[in-house]
């Protein structure tokens, strides 16, 4: 099995930098297709168009429908593509968005762009896009043959984000290390079609390690409103070295449990990146971390304001049948925490839950 590391081929992170979207665009075509939000044009639209006056490619918006569906993606080919002259797609806002931008780009083999107004995940550099139906109801994962070719994070526009979803950015980040760790003493093969290079892994274990040193520095600044190094280091561990740390590294038991879950209707209105990050916090007892390693997490996550007991993320009733249904969804045949080390059974994963909770009611003081 060959080792494989996939990367967009080009990242850029700084404040301001949406309004130089036109000079990347220009190496890649003629005129831009931007799609973009109707608030997200108000806030950000004519920093875009001004920047687009100094290059030599033209731009056109187009306003998102609001779902990553296979209709609103052929809806924007017929309109935008097929119909005129834009060829290369950039996506501005949030996940779907993103997602939304990289299905046109694959569909119609035009270069693609994206760029994040929140730091919230760790999707913006990956070879995904996540369809749903009309309905908001998930239809299917498109896997695509090359990451995009331009990510670009404006910091300043990131910055005025809900701290909340940055947080939950490092929710999602806080997983790379430890599942690329169980694939890389698993063999398993990753999302980008191959075993972990040495790579992936300095690059996941410097993600971790930039959370932890930089994320509370982080926190407290976005809650101030303002960009500092600490903010720039982070938002480049949730997106770049989680986004290439996830995907050349792999996915283990954290993202299972994120996915069991999603059995339970009370955690729905959590962010992805708060449930991942319990998930990391169950992987570590699972897999019996040692101590110390499971009390820097914890103590981590309570001082970002990640949830670390289920009461946190909205459940109450733990009854049996509820958590060993969370248990069966995260032990899925094709889920990811059998590329776990060792064999893993539902019974495990009860335990490893329960456990998990107990855990962190333990270092609230519960």
């Amino acid at each position: 099995m060959a080792k494989i590391l996939i990367s967009p081929s080009k990242y850029i992170q700084g404040p301001g930098e949406l309004s130089n979207l036109g000079t990347y665009a220009e190496n890649l075509g003629k005129k831009a297709l931007v799609i973009i939000s109707e608030s997200g044009y108000k806030r950000v639209g004519k920093g875009i168009e001004s920047g687009f006056e100094k290059s030599s490619a033209d731009v056109e918006f187009c306003y998102f429908n609001g779902e990553c569906s296979s209709q609103e993606v052929d809806r924007i080919i017929e309109k935008y593509i097929n119909n005129g002259e834009c060829d290369m797609i950039f996506g501005v806002g949030g996940g779907k968005i993103a997602d939304t931008a990289k299905a046109v780009g694959y569909y119609t083999k035009k270069p693609v762009g994206v760029c994040p107004t929140v730091a919230s995940s760790d999707a913006p550099c990956s070879a995904l896009s996540v369809l749903y139906t009309e309905d908001g109801v998930f239809d299917k994962y498109l896997f695509l043959p090359k990451n995009p070719d331009i990510v670009m994070m404006d910091t300043d526009v990131i910055s005025k984000s809900p701290v909340r979803l940055t947080v939950s950015g490092i929710g999602d980040a806080l997983a790379t290390y430890f599942e690329a760790r169980a694939c890389k003493a698993s063999g398993a093969v990753s999302c980008a079609g191959g075993t972990i290079t040495q790579a992936a892994m300095a690059l996941a274990e410097l993600c971790l390690n930039t959370l932890l040193s930089e994320g509370f520095k982080a926190k407290v600044a976005l809650e101030a409103g303002v960009v500092t190094e600490s903010v720039e280091k982070l938002i480049e561990a949730n997106t770049l070295l989680s986004g290439l740390g996830f995907e050349s590294g792999g996915l283990a038991g954290a993202h299972a449990i994120h996915n069991g879950l999603t059995a339970l209707e009370e955690a729905h209105n959590m962010y992805h990146g708060e449930k991942v990050a319990f998930g990391t916090c169950v992987q570590l007892i699972l897999e019996d971390a040692p101590l110390e390693e499971i009390e820097e997490i914890y103590n981590f996550c309570i001082e970002m304001g990640l949830p670390v007991t289920l009461e946190e993320l909205g459940v109450t009733d733990l009854s049996e049948d509820r958590l060993m249904e969370v248990a069966r969804l995260a032990c899925s045949p094709d889920d990811t925490i059998h590329n776990m080390p060792f064999e893993v059974n539902e019974k495990k994963v009860y335990s490893a839950i329960i456990a998990a909770d107990n855990m962190g009611r333990k270092y609230l003081g519960k």
